[in-house]
Protein backbone atom coordinates (compact mmCIF):
# COMPACT_ATOMS: atom_id res chain seq x y z
CA UNK A 1 0.00 0.00 0.00
CA UNK A 2 1.67 3.48 -0.82
CA UNK A 3 1.80 6.17 1.46
CA UNK A 4 -0.86 8.27 0.06
CA UNK A 5 -4.12 5.62 -0.19
CA UNK A 6 -2.86 5.02 3.52
CA UNK A 7 -3.30 8.50 4.35
CA UNK A 8 -7.25 8.36 2.25
CA UNK A 9 -7.87 4.90 4.00
CA UNK A 10 -9.85 5.25 6.56
CA UNK A 11 -10.62 1.03 7.14
CA UNK A 12 -6.96 0.00 8.82
CA UNK A 13 -7.01 2.45 11.58
CA UNK A 14 -10.91 2.41 11.85
CA UNK A 15 -11.72 -1.67 12.16
CA UNK A 16 -8.70 -1.78 14.32
CA UNK A 17 -9.73 1.13 16.94
CA UNK A 18 -13.16 -0.04 17.04
CA UNK A 19 -11.83 -2.72 19.78
CA UNK A 20 -11.76 -0.23 22.81
CA UNK A 21 -14.41 2.11 20.68
CA UNK A 22 -17.60 -0.50 20.07
CA UNK A 23 -16.65 -1.95 23.82
CA UNK A 24 -17.11 1.14 25.72
CA UNK A 25 -20.61 1.71 24.43
CA UNK A 26 -21.73 -1.41 24.78
CA UNK A 27 -21.95 -2.77 21.32
CA UNK A 28 -19.20 -4.87 21.11
CA UNK A 29 -17.44 -7.74 23.47
CA UNK A 30 -13.44 -7.65 24.33
CA UNK A 31 -13.30 -10.58 27.17
CA UNK A 32 -10.23 -12.02 28.32
CA UNK A 33 -8.98 -15.55 26.44
CA UNK A 34 -9.21 -17.57 29.33
CA UNK A 35 -7.55 -20.71 27.27
CA UNK A 36 -4.46 -18.86 26.38
CA UNK A 37 -1.19 -20.52 27.75
CA UNK A 38 0.07 -17.95 30.79
CA UNK A 39 2.75 -20.21 31.94
CA UNK A 40 6.47 -19.11 32.09
CA UNK A 41 9.40 -21.43 30.92
CA UNK A 42 11.61 -20.02 33.44
CA UNK A 43 10.26 -17.49 36.19
CA UNK A 44 12.28 -14.97 37.84
CA UNK A 45 10.97 -15.54 40.97
CA UNK A 46 9.42 -18.19 42.87
CA UNK A 47 5.97 -18.36 43.10
CA UNK A 48 5.05 -15.56 45.15
CA UNK A 49 8.58 -14.44 45.91
CA UNK A 50 8.75 -11.36 43.55
CA UNK A 51 8.44 -7.93 43.57
CA UNK A 52 4.70 -6.64 44.60
CA UNK A 53 3.36 -5.66 41.53
CA UNK A 54 -0.09 -3.20 41.68
CA UNK A 55 -2.37 -3.18 38.88
CA UNK A 56 -4.54 0.28 38.87
CA UNK A 57 -7.62 -0.08 38.77
CA UNK A 58 -8.60 3.29 40.69
CA UNK A 59 -8.76 6.17 37.72
CA UNK A 60 -11.08 4.82 35.40
CA UNK A 61 -9.30 2.22 33.85
CA UNK A 62 -9.95 0.11 30.92
CA UNK A 63 -8.04 -2.61 31.56
CA UNK A 64 -8.02 -4.27 34.76
CA UNK A 65 -6.67 -7.43 36.81
CA UNK A 66 -10.30 -9.19 36.72
CA UNK A 67 -11.39 -8.17 33.33
CA UNK A 68 -9.31 -7.31 29.81
CA UNK A 69 -5.70 -7.62 31.97
CA UNK A 70 -6.65 -11.07 33.47
CA UNK A 71 -3.69 -12.95 31.20
CA UNK A 72 -1.78 -10.38 32.06
CA UNK A 73 -1.74 -11.28 35.60
CA UNK A 74 -1.37 -14.24 35.00
CA UNK A 75 1.73 -14.35 33.17
CA UNK A 76 2.93 -12.09 36.12
CA UNK A 77 2.20 -14.50 38.66
CA UNK A 78 3.68 -17.31 36.35
CA UNK A 79 6.89 -15.52 36.50
CA UNK A 80 7.13 -14.94 40.29
CA UNK A 81 5.78 -11.55 40.79
CA UNK A 82 2.56 -10.80 43.81
CA UNK A 83 0.02 -9.19 41.91
CA UNK A 84 -2.09 -6.58 43.34
CA UNK A 85 -4.98 -4.62 42.39
CA UNK A 86 -4.71 -1.08 43.17
CA UNK A 87 -8.21 0.90 44.10
CA UNK A 88 -6.55 4.16 46.07
CA UNK A 89 -4.97 7.41 44.98
CA UNK A 90 -1.85 7.68 44.29
CA UNK A 91 0.53 8.82 47.18
CA UNK A 92 3.70 8.10 48.64
CA UNK A 93 1.62 5.49 51.35
CA UNK A 94 -0.05 3.37 49.14
CA UNK A 95 2.91 3.12 46.91
CA UNK A 96 5.36 2.20 49.39
CA UNK A 97 6.23 -1.13 49.25
CA UNK A 98 5.42 -1.87 45.53
CA UNK A 99 7.80 -2.93 43.23
CA UNK A 100 6.10 -2.30 40.01
CA UNK A 101 3.39 0.28 39.55
CA UNK A 102 1.28 -0.20 36.53
CA UNK A 103 -0.96 1.64 35.04
CA UNK A 104 -3.51 1.11 31.42
CA UNK A 105 -5.82 3.14 29.75
CA UNK A 106 -6.70 5.03 33.08
CA UNK A 107 -10.00 7.31 32.71
CA UNK A 108 -11.65 5.67 29.52
CA UNK A 109 -14.05 3.67 30.99
CA UNK A 110 -16.36 6.89 30.81
CA UNK A 111 -18.31 7.73 27.75
CA UNK A 112 -18.11 11.65 28.57
CA UNK A 113 -14.08 11.03 28.91
CA UNK A 114 -14.43 10.53 24.89
CA UNK A 115 -14.74 14.24 24.41
CA UNK A 116 -12.35 16.89 23.64
CA UNK A 117 -10.65 18.35 26.06
CA UNK A 118 -9.44 15.08 27.65
CA UNK A 119 -9.31 15.81 31.41
CA UNK A 120 -6.11 14.27 33.12
CA UNK A 121 -6.96 10.94 35.02
CA UNK A 122 -4.71 12.19 37.67
CA UNK A 123 -4.30 14.92 39.91
CA UNK A 124 -0.85 16.63 39.91
CA UNK A 125 -1.03 15.70 43.86
CA UNK A 126 -0.97 11.76 42.27
CA UNK A 127 1.69 12.62 39.39
CA UNK A 128 4.01 14.27 42.19
CA UNK A 129 3.68 11.44 44.50
CA UNK A 130 4.26 9.00 41.44
CA UNK A 131 7.19 11.18 40.15
CA UNK A 132 8.70 11.22 43.76
CA UNK A 133 8.16 7.33 44.38
CA UNK A 134 9.87 6.50 40.87
CA UNK A 135 12.97 9.09 41.99
CA UNK A 136 13.20 6.69 45.04
CA UNK A 137 13.36 3.93 43.44
CA UNK A 138 9.92 2.60 42.43
CA UNK A 139 9.39 0.83 38.56
CA UNK A 140 6.46 2.26 36.35
CA UNK A 141 4.47 0.84 33.62
CA UNK A 142 2.34 3.16 31.94
CA UNK A 143 0.80 1.77 28.91
CA UNK A 144 -1.48 4.69 26.98
CA UNK A 145 -3.70 3.09 23.93
CA UNK A 146 -5.40 5.79 21.33
CA UNK A 147 -7.53 8.54 22.11
CA UNK A 148 -8.66 9.27 24.64
CA UNK A 149 -6.27 7.31 26.65
CA UNK A 150 -3.21 9.39 25.55
CA UNK A 151 -5.16 12.75 26.51
CA UNK A 152 -5.84 11.76 29.79
CA UNK A 153 -2.92 10.01 30.47
CA UNK A 154 -0.86 12.91 28.92
CA UNK A 155 0.23 15.01 31.85
CA UNK A 156 1.99 11.71 33.92
CA UNK A 157 4.01 10.61 30.60
CA UNK A 158 5.12 14.22 30.41
CA UNK A 159 6.68 13.94 34.04
CA UNK A 160 9.13 11.65 32.04
CA UNK A 161 10.09 13.33 29.14
CA UNK A 162 7.64 11.73 26.65
CA UNK A 163 4.22 13.66 24.69
CA UNK A 164 1.78 11.42 24.01
CA UNK A 165 -0.68 12.24 21.22
CA UNK A 166 -4.37 12.12 21.70
CA UNK A 167 -5.13 10.10 18.56
CA UNK A 168 -5.00 7.28 16.48
CA UNK A 169 -1.71 5.65 15.15
CA UNK A 170 -1.06 3.23 12.23
CA UNK A 171 0.89 2.66 9.43
CA UNK A 172 0.48 0.17 6.68
CA UNK A 173 0.36 -3.15 7.78
CA UNK A 174 1.29 -6.94 5.80
CA UNK A 175 -1.68 -8.57 4.22
CA UNK A 176 -3.67 -10.51 7.10
CA UNK A 177 -2.24 -8.86 10.16
CA UNK A 178 -4.78 -7.40 12.80
CA UNK A 179 -2.45 -4.40 13.68
CA UNK A 180 1.17 -2.82 13.60
CA UNK A 181 4.11 -4.73 12.82
CA UNK A 182 7.64 -3.65 14.12
CA UNK A 183 10.29 -5.86 13.26
CA UNK A 184 14.34 -5.50 13.40
CA UNK A 185 14.94 -5.65 9.41
CA UNK A 186 12.95 -2.85 9.12
CA UNK A 187 14.25 -0.66 12.23
CA UNK A 188 10.58 -0.47 13.76
CA UNK A 189 11.55 -2.96 16.42
CA UNK A 190 15.01 -1.58 18.29
CA UNK A 191 18.32 -3.41 20.17
CA UNK A 192 17.60 -2.45 23.76
CA UNK A 193 17.51 -5.09 26.90
CA UNK A 194 14.06 -5.31 26.57
CA UNK A 195 13.80 -6.93 22.64
CA UNK A 196 17.47 -8.99 23.79
CA UNK A 197 16.17 -10.78 27.19
CA UNK A 198 18.20 -12.77 29.53
CA UNK A 199 18.99 -15.35 27.08
CA UNK A 200 18.99 -16.05 23.09
CA UNK A 201 15.58 -17.77 23.44
CA UNK A 202 14.11 -14.52 24.76
CA UNK A 203 15.04 -12.49 22.17
CA UNK A 204 12.52 -10.75 20.68
CA UNK A 205 12.24 -9.94 17.11
CA UNK A 206 9.01 -9.02 15.82
CA UNK A 207 5.95 -7.58 17.34
CA UNK A 208 2.45 -7.11 16.65
CA UNK A 209 0.24 -4.09 18.38
CA UNK A 210 -3.43 -3.15 17.40
CA UNK A 211 -3.84 0.47 16.88
CA UNK A 212 -2.62 2.81 19.62
CA UNK A 213 -0.66 5.85 19.74
CA UNK A 214 2.76 7.09 18.74
CA UNK A 215 4.55 9.42 20.72
CA UNK A 216 7.40 11.80 20.85
CA UNK A 217 10.45 11.81 23.19
CA UNK A 218 11.65 14.75 24.52
CA UNK A 219 13.97 13.69 27.28
CA UNK A 220 17.21 13.23 27.08
CA UNK A 221 17.11 9.63 28.70
CA UNK A 222 14.38 8.45 26.86
CA UNK A 223 15.10 5.38 24.78
CA UNK A 224 13.28 3.85 22.01
CA UNK A 225 12.34 -0.02 21.85
CA UNK A 226 9.19 0.22 18.98
CA UNK A 227 9.04 3.17 16.50
CA UNK A 228 6.76 3.55 13.60
CA UNK A 229 8.32 3.57 9.88
CA UNK A 230 8.58 5.99 7.59
CA UNK A 231 5.14 5.99 6.63
CA UNK A 232 3.17 6.39 9.73
CA UNK A 233 -0.13 8.75 10.22
CA UNK A 234 -2.12 9.61 13.15
CA UNK A 235 -5.52 10.58 12.56
CA UNK A 236 -6.83 13.27 15.28
CA UNK A 237 -10.78 13.30 15.17
CA UNK A 238 -12.66 15.82 16.93
CA UNK A 239 -14.19 13.05 19.49
CA UNK A 240 -13.35 9.55 19.98
CA UNK A 241 -14.42 6.99 18.39
CA UNK A 242 -16.56 8.82 15.16
CA UNK A 243 -14.39 7.23 12.90
CA UNK A 244 -12.84 8.93 9.95
CA UNK A 245 -13.11 10.67 7.00
CA UNK A 246 -11.02 12.96 4.49
CA UNK A 247 -11.72 15.87 6.28
CA UNK A 248 -10.35 14.22 9.16
CA UNK A 249 -6.98 16.49 10.66
CA UNK A 250 -4.39 13.88 10.55
CA UNK A 251 -0.38 14.74 11.19
CA UNK A 252 2.69 12.78 9.74
CA UNK A 253 4.42 10.43 12.58
CA UNK A 254 6.99 8.47 10.46
CA UNK A 255 9.51 7.20 13.28
CA UNK A 256 7.69 8.41 16.55
CA UNK A 257 7.99 6.04 19.03
CA UNK A 258 5.55 3.38 20.11
CA UNK A 259 7.50 2.25 22.97
CA UNK A 260 10.91 3.74 25.36
CA UNK A 261 12.25 3.29 28.67
CA UNK A 262 13.47 5.94 31.19
CA UNK A 263 15.96 6.01 33.76
CA UNK A 264 15.14 8.44 36.22
CA UNK A 265 16.94 8.72 39.57
CA UNK A 266 16.57 5.41 41.07
CA UNK A 267 14.08 4.18 39.02
CA UNK A 268 12.50 2.88 35.79
CA UNK A 269 9.69 3.83 33.77
CA UNK A 270 8.59 1.98 30.68
CA UNK A 271 5.74 3.29 28.37
CA UNK A 272 3.85 1.75 25.29
CA UNK A 273 1.32 3.40 23.42
CA UNK A 274 -1.10 0.60 23.07
CA UNK A 275 -2.77 -1.78 25.53
CA UNK A 276 -4.14 -5.12 23.40
CA UNK A 277 -0.79 -6.30 23.01
CA UNK A 278 -0.01 -7.01 26.27
CA UNK A 279 -4.05 -8.73 26.55
CA UNK A 280 -4.78 -12.52 25.54
CA UNK A 281 -9.23 -11.81 24.26
CA UNK A 282 -11.67 -12.46 22.22
CA UNK A 283 -13.15 -9.75 20.33
CA UNK A 284 -16.45 -9.00 18.59
CA UNK A 285 -19.11 -11.31 17.99
CA UNK A 286 -16.81 -14.21 16.47
CA UNK A 287 -14.78 -13.65 19.30
CA UNK A 288 -11.41 -12.98 17.28
CA UNK A 289 -8.00 -13.40 19.06
CA UNK A 290 -6.60 -9.74 20.11
CA UNK A 291 -3.44 -9.43 21.76
CA UNK A 292 -0.55 -11.64 22.72
CA UNK A 293 -3.07 -14.77 21.74
CA UNK A 294 -3.06 -13.83 17.63
CA UNK A 295 -1.23 -16.21 15.64
CA UNK A 296 1.06 -13.23 14.53
CA UNK A 297 1.75 -12.34 18.14
CA UNK A 298 3.52 -14.77 19.51
CA UNK A 299 6.52 -12.82 20.53
CA UNK A 300 4.21 -10.67 22.78
CA UNK A 301 3.88 -12.26 25.36
CA UNK A 302 7.80 -12.96 25.87
CA UNK A 303 8.24 -8.74 25.42
CA UNK A 304 5.52 -8.44 28.55
CA UNK A 305 8.09 -10.91 30.72
CA UNK A 306 11.07 -8.87 29.53
CA UNK A 307 9.61 -5.79 30.59
CA UNK A 308 8.97 -6.77 34.12
CA UNK A 309 12.56 -7.83 34.34
CA UNK A 310 13.41 -5.05 32.96
CA UNK A 311 11.27 -2.81 35.21
CA UNK A 312 12.70 -5.34 38.14
CA UNK A 313 16.54 -4.81 37.35
CA UNK A 314 16.88 -8.07 36.22
CA UNK A 315 17.93 -6.37 32.33
CA UNK A 316 20.37 -3.57 31.54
Amino acid sequence: MTVGSFRKSTLLVAVAAAGLTAAASGSAQQVADTAFDTSVARPAFRTGAGPRLLVDEAHHNFHTVGGRYQTFAAVARADGYRVDANRAAFTAESLAGVGILVIANAGTDSLSSWDLPTRSAFTAAEIDAVEQWVRGGGALLVIADHMPAAGSMAALAERFGVMFTNGYTAQPRPAGYPGDLFVRGSGTLLEHPITRGRETKERVDSIVTFTGQGFQVVGAQVATLLRFGDSAYTKLPPRAGIGFDSTTPEVYSGRWAHAATIKVGRGRVAMFGEAAMFSAQRAGPAGQPMGMNHPHARANKQLLLNTFHWLSGLLD
